[in-house]
């Protein structure tokens, strides 16, 4: 059997709307994990004990446990404590504690990557810890780093899939929603492919541009 275009067309407003609420997920949960990670390598770069502790314990429990389990404890077990959230809220939080563990460990290996000697010259130049930090290790440790946090940041709009089992109009929930109603499945499929890689190939393609961009002005041509 062929394809029905014109109900494909007819669904194309709703694969807009559920775009729309992808792209709010992804936007807060990247910029919100974006900050967690780089709190956790400043709180290492200036070894703060403790917080270098919970840091680690929450990086390998976040890494090591399904998104699905977090969001479900969100959304159905903070309900148990008395305390309610919508369904983006906990969508919003799960994928940020999660991205803040990835984005975490690629800020730690572009720190790793800066040379002791490079932090050496700075010290013998009269910097402070933070001022190495501020004019050294961040702008090299950044150019080391954009293609795991671009990786980053397309892993969490994929994850933003599972958002769906808590009922937040997005993409895969939206798709769900109509291949039910409707039974058109190969259409609505081709849909939700269609919008995803609407969101997913531009990151893609700038993030390549910026790493090139970063790259050149570090070593030249």
């Amino acid at each position: 059997m062929g394809l029905d275009f014109d109900f494909m067309v007819n669904r194309i407003p709703d694969f807009i709307k559920a775009t729309v609420m992808t792209l709010k997920l992804s936007v807060l949960s990247i910029l919100f994990s974006i900050i967690i990670g780089l709190l956790i390598e400043v709180a290492r770069y200036f070894n703060l004990k403790i917080i270098g502790i919970i840091s680690r314990a929450y990086i390998e429990f976040s890494r090591n446990t399904p998104l699905l389990l977090q969001v479900f404890f969100l959304y159905f077990g903070l309900t148990k404590l008395g305390i309610k959230l919508s369904g983006f809220a906990c969508g919003v939080i799960g994928l940020s504690f999660l991205g803040g563990a990835y984005m975490a460990e690629s800020f730690r290996a572009g720190v790793d990557a800066v040379s002791k000697s490079q932090m050496e010259s700075g010290q013998a130049l009269g910097l402070s810890k933070i001022q190495i930090l501020r004019y050294i290790v961040m702008p090299i440790s950044f150019s080391i780093s954009i293609p795991s946090v671009a990786a980053n940041c397309i892993f969490l709009v994929k994850e933003t899939s599972v958002i769906a089992s808590i009922a937040v109009g997005e993409l895969m929930f939206v798709t769900k929603g109509i291949i039910g109603m409707y039974y058109k499945t190969k259409e609505s499929l081709i849909l939700v492919v269609i919008f995803y890689l609407i969101i997913l190939l531009p990151m893609s393609i700038a993030s390549r541009k910026i790493e090139r961009r970063l790259r050149h002005g570090e070593f030249g041509s």
